[in-house]
């Protein structure tokens, strides 16, 4: 895992080479072993990496790296997991195949690392049939010194970051964002658009960043640029929704034990696939299906322990480390666990905002960062169980939503209106204390965020878009704020799939996925320089996934029905059966407690009114009842904390 930076066009001269030295140095977490720049300054352009050594420790992995005839530069980040396959169908190429001509001297091999392969790929068969053909996890910025054109490139499902875009005349992309802001050309203009969709999602979706300009790469897409071109557009070379259109439309056709068998055989290739390395290597291991799927097969493929990794919490309610222990235990595997008291995760809240260059608030990124801080300790690598709720049907809504609708959706509009009106006027906080010893999590909650479901909706896709959604005005409360063009609002862009549930999931796989949870990942472990690898996001996994009937992901109202078959194989049942629990913290009330002077420091209506950004109105009315219990607002007010908290630190 690395760190990629650079700029392309703008001034230039003796400073060039110091200013994007300066650039990838703020990269240093994401690669601690290793820094170089190239540039080329007749052409205008430098491109800057940072290495965190994984494959290939020697030199001869050093970036940025040229290909062989030199025609190529290239500055990577990820890991091309079939790189030996590449090399292999490399050197297999016929001496009268079209190919062989360019491929001809690129298959003697430097050293053995997935970087020099992507070169020789990208010599012999282009940008685009490499792209197609490597499986893996990446971010790319190549330089083709023969067209003086500028590749950026981003892996399938978006586990690795890029961002990009325009600064006066000079055009600057980069890992995260700290890298940017420390060119001299970047201006801090806040988009105010971007605010509306964090408040309204709690993470900035791509293409949009906090910053006007600036740009995520879109997962699946390459953009090239030149430096007389600032018009270029990302281009599509691989496409979630069309794998999940053709799945459905080509259905899996074996018997139930058929597809345990297959699941099998595709995550356990992609398990393996992704167990090499040349450095320590182990599994964050939660206790959930997923993760411990994950820790399953790779101690069913490994000869020794395979070491696992997790953190408990003196909050039962949020404590997954039990049940993690009980299935470390089962495997054999090597297990390590830290206890954390809430303490432990409030400290981390100041580090943040820089640690994640924009606004981000799902507040799970705590205990993500302190698992992966755990798993630094001992290994370089760790594998997670990402993705499988997405694509095996695990979240909540994909069961609950339709029965929801099912059972108001033949009411007329006005009656559940009506409906909704009746449950917000119940005070949620009353109706938690008074559940509380009958065992029912959250009932007051529960009730007011239907009340508003119901006041919205007109049909079960907005249903879903309610349940994805925090603020439900949010451009409202961005001061000359708007909500920007977005997937979620274009629905003639939504995966053409006849199933509601399905269209949920190829949703979530689109948005929340990418943009929240593999977001959350990649800064949580890169801070402290651990790589991770979701072997779930394999895109054999994916394809395959897709092709599953519905009733292999949901069934008897259960999600990932599927996984928890072959989980039987490995786990017995008992130890992984239960609620599902997610990986949080008690949000709600740590505002109402250690978090509340903090808080309300960032959240002061003078403050709001002076900064000029939100308007306070509503959210000191969510702040007044969240405290005083009328409504438990947490994960709303956090995303308005975190960016009142990153703007302090500008």
């Amino acid at each position: 895992m690395c760190g990629i930076t650079g700029q392309l066009g703008g001034n230039q001269g003796q400073g060039l080479e110091q200013t994007v030295r300066r650039m990838a140095d703020t990269l240093l977490h994401r690669g601690p072993d290793d820094g170089g720049v190239w540039m080329d300054e007749a052409a205008g352009i430098a491109l800057g990496h940072r290495r965190l050594s994984i494959l290939d420790l020697s030199p001869a992995g050093h970036q940025p790296m040229a290909s062989a005839s030199g025609r190529f530069v290239i500055a990577f980040n990820g890991e091309i997991y079939n790189h030996l396959e590449l090399r292999r169908d490399l050197e297999n190429i016929p001496s009268p195949h079209p190919l062989s001509q360019r491929a001809r001297g690129v298959v003697s091999w430097r050293g053995h690392s997935d970087t020099e392969t992507l070169l020789a790929c990208f010599e012999a068969w282009g940008i685009e049939k490499t792209l197609g053909n490597a499986v893996g996890m990446f971010a790319i910025a190549l330089w083709d010194r023969e067209t003086r054109t500028l590749t950026l490139a981003r892996d399938r499902m978006g586990e690795k970051p890029l961002y990009y875009g325009w600064q006066g005349d000079t055009f600057l992309f980069g890992s995260e964002l700290k890298a940017l802001k420390a060119h001299p050309a970047f201006r801090a203009d806040i988009d105010r658009g971007a605010l509306a969709l964090l408040l309204r999602h709690n993470y900035v979706p791509a293409p949009y960043s906090i910053y006007e300009g600036i740009y995520k790469l879109p997962p699946g897409t390459w953009l090239q640029m030149r430096p007389d071109q600032r018009d270029a557009e990302p281009v599509a070379y691989w496409s979630l929704g069309e794998v999940a259109e053709r799945g459905v439309a080509n259905p899996f056709a074996g018997s139930d034990e058929d597809a345990v068998d297959a699941l099998e055989r595709h995550l356990g290739a992609a398990v393996r696939g992704q167990m090499v390395a040349d450095v320590p290597l182990g599994a964050l291991l939660s206790g959930g299906l997923d993760s411990s799927m994950i820790a399953a097969l790779m101690q069913a493929g490994s000869s020794r322990p395979v070491r696992t990794f997790t953190i408990g919490f003196d909050e039962r309610e949020y404590d997954e480390a039990t049940h993690a222990r009980a299935v470390a235990k089962h495997l054999g595997t090597d297990h390590t666990e830290l206890r954390l008291s809430g303490a432990d995760a409030l400290a981390l809240v100041p580090q943040m905002p820089s640690m994640y260059d924009e606004p981000f608030a799902d507040s799970s990124q705590l205990p993500t960062h302190l698992v992966m801080k755990l798993a630094r300790q001992h290994v370089t690598v760790a594998l997670s169980g990402d993705a499988g709720d997405e694509l095996f049907g695990g979240y909540n809504r994909y069961f609950l939503a339709p029965k929801v609708w099912q059972r108001v959706g033949w009411m007329p509009l006005p009656v559940r209106r009506a409906l909704g009106a009746g449950l917000l006027a119940l005070p949620s906080g009353a109706m938690n204390r008074l559940a509380g010893p009958a065992g029912i999590a959250l009932p007051g909650d529960k009730a007011h965020k239907l009340g508003r479901r119901l006041r919205e909706m007109r049909s079960i896709d907005d249903l879903y878009v309610s349940l994805v959604s925090e603020w439900p005005n949010a451009a409202g409360m961005v001061v000359g704020g708007h909500m920007p063009p977005n997937l979620l609002d274009a629905r003639e862009r939504w995966p053409r799939l006849d199933d509601p549930v399905a269209r949920m999931m190829a949703l979530d796989g689109l948005t929340y996925l990418p943009d929240d949870i593999l977001v959350k990942v990649d800064r949580a472990a890169m801070a402290v320089s651990l790589e991770t690898r979701a072997p779930f996001l394999d895109r054999d996994v994916i394809g395959f996934a897709w092709s599953l009937p519905m009733h292999m992901k949901i069934r008897n109202g259960q999600g990932k029905w599927l996984l928890r078959r072959l989980l039987d194989r490995h786990v017995p049942r008992e130890l992984v059966e239960r609620p599902k629990m997610g990986f949080g913290i008690p949000l709600d009330a740590w505002l109402r407690g250690p978090l509340r002077d903090w808080a309300e420091n960032l959240l002061g209506e003078d403050r709001l009114r002076r900064e000029g950004y939100l308007d306070p109105v509503p959210i000191r009315a969510a702040w007044k009842a969240h405290l005083s219990g009328q409504a438990s607002y947490g994960y709303r007010l956090w995303s308005v904390l975190m960016f009142q908290a990153w703007l302090e630190g500008l």
